[in-house]
């Protein structure tokens, strides 16, 4: 069997992989969950949040991808499958059925707000063990807040 070898030293590998993990994490689980929201948001401005929703969606999978590749790249393996989302994350969950635009916003604020948090956090601990996983932290930190910001808006 052929393997992969990355350019870190085992404590640095540590700590990026940790980082890495839980963003590949908190990005599934957001993607679910916004998606989750898509199929069950009704009220006023429906139409405008079911496709903001979306958008997060996209984003959120598209860094998915990206920290899962460099994760690999580093030989870290990346776990992605539903029951390492199930549990291990740390995303507050949406209720099921129908949910009122209101309490859509609401809550895809705050999940907003943690992933952020989070995010920067993990671009701290990556500063010295990796800029390159840092960087692609700086991105996503980006995007979440971008999208924490317009959910706020819509309160």
């Amino acid at each position: 069997m052929a393997t992969i070898t990355g350019p870190l030293q085992p404590g640095d590998k540590k700590i990026v992989g940790e980082a890495l993990q839980g963003a590949l994490i908190d990005l599934l689980d957001l993607s679910l969950l916004a998606k989750q929201a898509h199929w069950n948001v009704i009220g006023r401005n429906f139409r405008q949040i079911h496709l903001h929703l979306d958008e997060i969606v996209g984003f959120a999978r598209a860094h998915a991808d990206t920290v899962a590749e460099r994760a690999v790249s580093l030989d870290i393996t990346p776990d992605g499958r539903a029951s390492a989302i199930a549990g291990t994350t740390k995303v507050p969950q949406l209720d099921s059925g129908y949910l009122d635009v209101d309490k859509v916003v609401a809550a895809m604020t705050d999940i907003l707000e943690s992933i952020g948090r989070r995010m920067r956090e993990r671009v701290d601990a990556t500063a010295e063990a990796d800029p390159v996983t840092q960087d692609i932290f700086i991105a996503v930190t980006q995007d979440v807040e971008k999208h924490h910001w317009m959910m706020q808006a819509q309160r």
